[in-house]
């Protein structure tokens, strides 16, 4: 058998006479006798047809397999489950979308540690897929690499007049609702905004995530910024099978990657891209897999000395695939590099550092054009992710502040126990210049899965109430969301917290200039409504939504399941 160094986890499975009925089972699915004596190498693939996120990645599978052959190794296919947040939002079932990301990152665990893989390539196109493929890398610690399925383009309206995407859906829903638009005219959005395979094609949660883990070092250069159907992305996946051997052979794993300085540099890439809230729940759950210390101030700290250089939806005019049309996202990587705003020495899945990564990239995009911002002129000079605190989220909260909204709102509390109680009132013209919507019992224990209130958010920009009002929540936002909205409230209004206190006319100030969300009320108040709650009854007592209640940590602590273990 050949030098175990780089097969320290399937020797195990396959040397030895006693290891033969394990090589038995492997001629079946494929192996030649020369195969027992190569790296074994998974190829962890999100395909499925539920959703088009991820329609195509098994073939992107099979490139990354091939990939892995032809750089001396052994790669073996199998799959994990994806769900579909554009389909499921605003239905119970998107309770289960934060869920699968922890059940992503346990059936990806589970495989590679079962089957003695001694690294693998993970892919992943929908946003939750991607979180929870890093957790299991950091989790693992074995030689890996991720793999973005990328973006889809846009879609076209029947009279060509403007591009389109899921969230021109949602907020045509809530035109129709305003009478803007008539029956025809949402049907033919509805049946043109989704052309074919890829994920949500603005800098929505999954691009925002793609653009992290490329920051963080976890996926090859440009690997977020190539269209899921394009020879670009094949070649992405052929050559991750063979980065996979080049860690082994080097000794290189996530864990060598993921550090501290690393998480900083995706932050700041989110930042500059104007990115999805998401990334801040995300972001702080790899960390913790990874055994990083990392915490929502960090997002504060970094916000203040970094721009938001992007326009691109959902505050700005732009898709992904536009950007993608530049020159993608390794021109910026370069310019925040140049800036000082990059840790260039950290170590990245090629085996070089950004900075070795970066060095013959051309930081200039072309003239005239207007997706990414200079320095000088922002889309906004501090991060539109602004963490709020005060009696409302002593724990912390997260907005999303394009600066396009204001940085302050006063308004009146209209309390719903739910988003379908919310979503109802909205589109029955209930909500009023000057309202605050709040939605609770959404967070990761009260849902429980800190369902996406991209549904509200989107009726209330399709009303034309986008700079009237606000909404507060203790779930989370769709990376497709925009307006004045402010989630990830802590404490969740479920275990007791100010957000789950407040009645109708209660007065609510969001005020991001000063990282602050109050309720006009005192101390003692709020301590005589808390002495008369009480905790609601589960929803759920059995099964996975169960178990996720009881496990999970605040949103504020990433929302994992194994902080307390």
């Amino acid at each position: 058998m050949s030098d175990t160094t780089k097969r320290p986890y399937s020797s195990k499975v396959v040397d030895g006479i006693d290891r033969a009925p394990s090589r038995a089972m492997l001629h079946a699915v494929g192996f030649q006798r020369d195969d027992f004596e190569k790296p074994k190498i998974g190829v962890a693939s999100t395909w499925s047809m539920v959703t088009p996120c991820n329609m195509h990645i098994d073939g992107l599978a099979r490139e990354s397999a091939k990939g892995v052959d032809a750089a001396g190794g052994k790669g073996v296919i199998f799959n994990t489950i994806t769900i579909s947040d554009g389909i499921s939002m605003g239905t119970e079932g998107m309770k289960y979308s934060l869920v699968s990301r922890e059940v992503i990152a346990d059936s990806i665990e589970t495989v590679v540690g079962c089957e003695g893989m001694d690294g693998y390539v993970a892919i992943g196109g929908c946003d939750k897929n991607m979180p929870g493929c890093l957790i299991a890398m950091a989790r693992m610690n074995r030689p890996s690499v991720f793999v973005y399925g990328g973006t889809i383009l846009p879609g076209c309206s029947h009279d060509n007049a403007q591009d389109l995407d899921i969230v021109s859906v949602f907020e045509a829903v809530g035109k129709r609702a305003n009478d803007e638009i008539d029956d025809a005219q949402l049907q033919d959005i509805e049946e043109k905004a989704i052309p074919g395979a890829g994920s949500c094609g603005g800098m929505y949660t999954a691009n925002t995530m793609a653009s992290a883990i490329e920051a963080l070092g976890m996926s090859l250069p440009n690997s977020s910024a190539q269209a899921a159907i394009s020879d670009e992305k094949k070649m992405d996946c052929f050559d991750a099978g063979a980065a996979v051997m080049n860690l082994i052979n080097k000794g290189i794993k996530p864990r060598d990657i993921l550090t501290r300085k690393a998480f900083e540099n995706a932050i700041t890439l989110v930042i500059a891209l104007g990115g999805s809230t998401n990334a801040v729940l995300h972001l702080l759950a790899i960390a913790h897999a990874a055994e990083v210390e990392l915490s929502i101030d960090d997002f504060t700290e970094i916000g203040k000395r970094v721009p938001v250089l992007a326009d691109v939806k959902p505050s700005g005019k732009y898709f992904m695939n536009d950007l993608i049309k530049i020159g993608g996202t390794l021109p910026l990587l370069r310019q925040l590099l140049d800036a000082g705003l990059l840790h260039g020495d950290c170590l990245t899945v090629t085996g070089r550092t950004m900075a070795e990564n970066l060095e013959n990239v051309d930081p200039n995009y072309p003239e005239g054009q207007e997706i990414i911002r200079p320095f000088d002129n922002p889309v906004k000079k501090e991060s539109h992710l602004v963490v709020l605190y005060g009696n409302l989220a002593s724990g912390g909260a997260v907005a999303k502040i394009s600066g396009k909204e204001g940085e302050r709102f006063e308004g009146t509390a209209r309390v719903f126990d739910g988003e379908e109680a919310g979503m109802k009132a909205i589109l029955a013209g209930e909500i009023k210049k000057g309202d605050v919507i709040v939605i609770r019992y959404e967070g990761p224990k009260g849902g429980p899965g800190m369902r996406e209130m991209l549904g509200p958010t989107s009726a209330v920009m399709g009303l034309g109430l986008g700079k009237e009002v606000a909404l507060i929540t203790d779930g989370r936002f769709s990376g497709g969301s925009h307006g004045f909205v402010v989630g990830h409230v802590t404490p969740e209004a479920a275990v007791g917290g100010a957000i789950g206190l407040l009645q109708d006319g209660d007065k609510i100030v969001i005020d991001a200039a000063n990282r602050e969300m109050t309720v006009d009320l005192s101390d003692e108040e709020l301590a005589a409504r808390k002495a008369e709650w009480s905790e609601p009854t589960p929803n759920y007592t059995r099964g996975v939504l169960a178990k996720f209640a009881k496990l999970t940590s605040s949103a504020s602590e990433g929302a994992v399941t194994d902080k307390n273990l």
